[in-house]
C-alpha cells in the first residue's frame, strides 16, 4: 500500500501564531489542535506523544482545560461546537515551556523549525508586555494633563454658573418704616 503524501504545510506568520495564543489560568497557552496543525501532525498524534512522555509535561507545561474553560473557549469561537463536527474531548493547552518540550517529543522534520517560530512569538509577546517604559511615561503625562484640564473646566463652569444666576433683589421690608429717634 503506498504511503500517503503529506501536503506541504503553509508557513504561519508571526501574527497568525500570536492569534493562536490565549490566556488560561494566568498562563499564555496554545491549544493542542493549533500546535498539531503547526507541527504538521494530527491532534491525536500530538496528544499521544504527550501521554507517552507525561513525565516531561508537568502542570505548568501542559494541562487539560476544565469543562468551564472548554465552554468559554467554544463561546469565543476558538473551538467548534460538538454538534457541528467539533471536538468531543476537552483540549490540552501548552504553555511556552510545554511548547519547547513538544519539539523534543515530536519527531517530525518540521518540529524544530516550527518550535523556533513559536518561541520567537512568545518572546515578542513577552517584550510587548514587559517593556512599557515610554508608554507608561506618556500615559502618566496624559493623566496629569487631563487632571489639570479637569480642574480648569470645573473652575470655568463655576464662573459661568455664577454669571448665569440672577442676583437676588434686596428684600423689601414689610410694614411701616420707622425713623429712629436721635
Amino acid at each position: 500500500m503506498p504511503k500517503k503524501k503529506q501536503t506541504p504545510r503553509k508557513k504561519k506568520t508571526p501574527a497568525e501564531i500570536a492569534n493562536a495564543i490565549f490566556v488560561a489560568r494566568g498562563h499564555r497557552v496554545m491549544l493542542d489542535a493549533d500546535l498539531a496543525q503547526l507541527y504538521g501532525v494530527t491532534t491525536a498524534a500530538l496528544n499521544q506523544a504527550v501521554k507517552r512522555n507525561a513525565d516531561r509535561f508537568p502542570d505548568d507545561f501542559a494541562f487539560q482545560v476544565t469543562q468551564q474553560e472548554f465552554t468559554a473557549l467554544m463561546s469565543q469561537n476558538v473551538i467548534s461546537k460538538r454538534g457541528r463536527g467539533g471536538r468531543t474531548k476537552r483540549p490540552w493547552v501548552f504553555t511556552e515551556h510545554g511548547v519547547a518540550m513538544l519539539s523534543s517529543v515530536l519527531r517530525s522534520p518540521t518540529a524544530a523549525q516550527v518550535n523556533i517560530e513559536i518561541m520567537r512569538t512568545f518572546v515578542r509577546l513577552r517584550r510587548l508586555m514587559a517593556t512599557p517604559g515610554e508608554l507608561v511615561e506618556q500615559l502618566t503625562k496624559l493623566a496629569e494633563t487631563v487632571q489639570l484640564h479637569d480642574d480648569q473646566i470645573k473652575t470655568i463652569t463655576q464662573v459661568l454658573q455664577q454669571m448665569l444666576e440672577k442676583p437676588e433683589p434686596p428684600k423689601r421690608r414689610i410694614g411701616f418704616g420707622r425713623e429712629q429717634d436721635e
